[in-house]
């Protein structure tokens, strides 16, 4: 069965049942190098950081929001950058700001 608002057909977008639709934001992305694996800021200010985070469309990397100082939110807040991506190795976990989950 395929469920449409108003014209939009909504069936490609849906995940699997239960989950929520797929993160478009996702399909925007360039294919981006990360930066040096360090929060410039907290460098700046003394600070160390929990984790760290690249944005997916232009490579800043920055720290986590369980960091002091929440760079990496900081930086989509400026920028309007929605995905992040964490730079642990192995990791394949991705935050959308915008939909406020992982993608």
């Amino acid at each position: 069965m395929t469920l449409a608002a108003g014209e939009t057909n909504t069936t490609a977008r849906a995940g699997l049942n239960g989950q929520a639709p797929r993160c478009d934001h996702l399909d925007l992305l360039p294919a981006v190098e990360h930066g040096v694996p360090e929060c410039k800021e907290c460098l700046d200010l003394g600070w160390t950081w929990k984790r760290l985070l690249a944005c997916q469309t232009c490579g800043w990397v920055a720290c986590s929001d369980d960091s002091p100082g929440g760079h990496a939110r900081a930086h989509y807040q400026e920028t309007d950058h929605p995905v992040v991506a964490a730079l642990e190795p192995g990791s394949t976990w991705r935050w959308c700001y915008v939909h406020e989950r992982s993608v």
